[in-house]
Formats: C-alpha cells, structure tokens, sequence
C-alpha cells in the first residue's frame, strides 16, 4: 500500500471544497477574539499560547507580537494546531473546532499591505499565513453522539458518530 502524501491548501480552497464546514469553522472562530495555537518548541514539546486569529481574503492569517516564543517556534517548524475557544461553560455551540497546518511567514508584499488595511494591527508585528492540513469539527447531536467531522485536502469530510 502506497502512503497518501497530504497536501496544504489556503482557507479559500478549503472553504471552496468544504462551505458548509468551513462556515461553522469561522463562525466559531468568530465567536471569540481569541483562541489556542500549538507550536512546537525547539525540544519537539508542545507550547500551548493565546493567539487572535484573522479570516481575510481567503486566507486564514496569525498575527504576532514582535519576538515572541510562537513566532521563533514557527520559523523554526511551521507546523501548528489552533483551537476555537470553547467559551463559557460546557455548551460549544457549533462544536469544538480545530486547524492543524503550517504557518508561513509574510515579511513583506501585496499580501501583508492587504492585511494591515483590512485589520490594522499594532505596530510592529509578526505575519503568517496558513496552509491547512486537517480540519477538525466535534460536537454532540441529538444529545446522543459524539460526532467528529474530519477534513484532509483532496479528501471529502468524514463523520464519525458514537454514543
């Protein structure tokens, strides 16, 4: 059996393959300033911090503050995992949602000016773009299932249900 090599795509061609999901997902990212991101340390462990994300112009962007520990893990491994503040309680309407992928750093360019016009963003900062790898969507329905709807480029979502 041959391994399947994973693809990264930008949120509009997630959002293209996948609308329906990919609405929950920023409805649920918009539910909240902000939210969890993963990176790797230079050891290979986790480092967990509080990140406000930003959906524009088809791309999902994380922005930074200037020498910040996420920002030296990111240029030194882009992979990451961000998750969607859960909110108050144990409720998560629209479920618990999460992006895993790699962050690309954007120094300068259209893209960058495009951004700071659309967000303007305290002076000075950190840029990334992102290039999904998973996209992640659990929540209970019915009162009865745990539902996972998973997301890989070139793939269509899978739902798995449970009781």
């Amino acid at each position: 059996m041959t391994a399947r090599r994973t693809t990264a795509v930008n949120w509009a061609a997630f959002a293209e393959a996948e609308p329906d999901l990919a609405r929950v997902v920023e409805d649920r990212f918009g539910a909240f300033t902000h939210h969890v991101l993963a990176t790797l340390r230079k050891d290979g462990s986790p480092r967990t911090s509080g990140l406000e994300v930003r959906f524009v112009g088809g791309e999902l962007w994380l922005g930074m503050m200037p020498g910040s520990l996420k920002v030296l893990d990111l240029r030194r491994d882009p992979r990451f995992s961000l998750q969607a503040n859960p909110g108050e309680g144990t409720g998560m309407g629209g479920g618990d949602v999460r992006i895993s992928g790699r962050a690309v750093e954007v120094e300068d360019g259209e893209a960058r000016a495009g951004y700071v016009k659309e967000v303007e963003p305290p002076q000075p900062f950190h840029l990334f773009r992102t290039e999904l790898t998973e996209v992640v969507r659990t929540c209970v329905e019915d009162d009865t299932y745990l539902v996972a709807q998973v997301w890989k480029p070139g793939e269509p979502v899978r739902t798995l249900k449970r009781t």
